[in-house]
């Protein structure tokens, strides 16, 4: 049995290697059913959120996106709902 995490977890990353992580768990999360899921991107400059918020507004298996709840990483991580198609 596969489990698949509704969690990113993107500390670290340059923007270079948290897009292509970002759209494997996309695809990933959509395949296993998720309609909802987190990215965490920390705070620090904005830079990484920022690229990140970019990338999930064309992105085809989102239907939205908002920064996540205090209990989820509030300013640190996006929620991102998928899309049902």
């Amino acid at each position: 049995m596969n489990t698949y995490s509704d969690e990113l977890d993107l500390h670290r990353n340059t923007v270079d290697e948290a897009i292509p992580r970002l759209d494997s768990f996309l695809h990933s999360a959509f395949q296993a059913g998720l309609y909802r899921v987190w990215v965490v991107h920390g705070k620090g400059t904005g830079v990484l959120r920022q690229e990140v918020r970019h990338y999930l507004s064309g992105h085809t298996l989102v239907r939205s996106y908002s920064p996540a709840d205090r209990y989820h990483g509030g300013a640190g991580a996006t929620q991102v709902e998928l899309s049902d198609r």
